[in-house]
């Protein structure tokens, strides 16, 4: 036996109820749907977990575990291409980028991203440096200095 002759048995595959189309089918007029109501109409989707107003079996049972989403350490990132607005010999502190408005929030920290050139010689400090930005900061004659 080979799989291009294989064959499907004579009845075993039906097509589906196709309800709603005309009146001797026996599938007419609600289509099963019962008399009105949210779940008899066009575009209906109950939310997922939905209960009929039943509290969800999600909410029901206990939570356990630990998260360790509270305790996330996120840095606010920046690359090199955007400490070249600031002149030679200049000391770049968190302070001076937030005064500067190059970032928002100092979040945990700032990490400096080794995107980009840096054409300045600058002594940048800040909480972390990628290995490429600390190489570039000091091919550019710079110093670094981690906080």
């Amino acid at each position: 036996m080979k799989l291009n002759n294989l064959k499907i048995n004579e009845g075993s595959k039906q097509e589906g109820h196709r309800v709603g189309r005309g009146t001797s089918s026996g599938w007419g007029k609600t289509s099963g749907k019962g008399h009105k109501g949210q779940k008899a109409r066009s575009g209906y989707s109950r939310k997922a977990g939905f209960e009929g107003g039943q509290l969800p079996l999600y909410r029901r049972l206990p939570k356990r575990g630990f998260s360790n989403a509270n305790f996330k350490v996120e840095y606010a990132v920046l690359n090199l291409s955007d400490l070249n607005k600031f002149d030679n010999d200049t000391i770049v502190t968190p302070e001076l980028l937030k005064e500067t408005g190059i970032i928002k929030k100092q979040l945990s920290g700032i990490k400096i991203l080794g995107n980009g050139t840096l054409e300045k010689k600058l002594t940048v400090k800040a909480n972390k440096f990628s290995m490429t930005a600390k190489e570039k900061i000091e091919a550019a004659g710079g110093k670094v200095e981690v906080i």
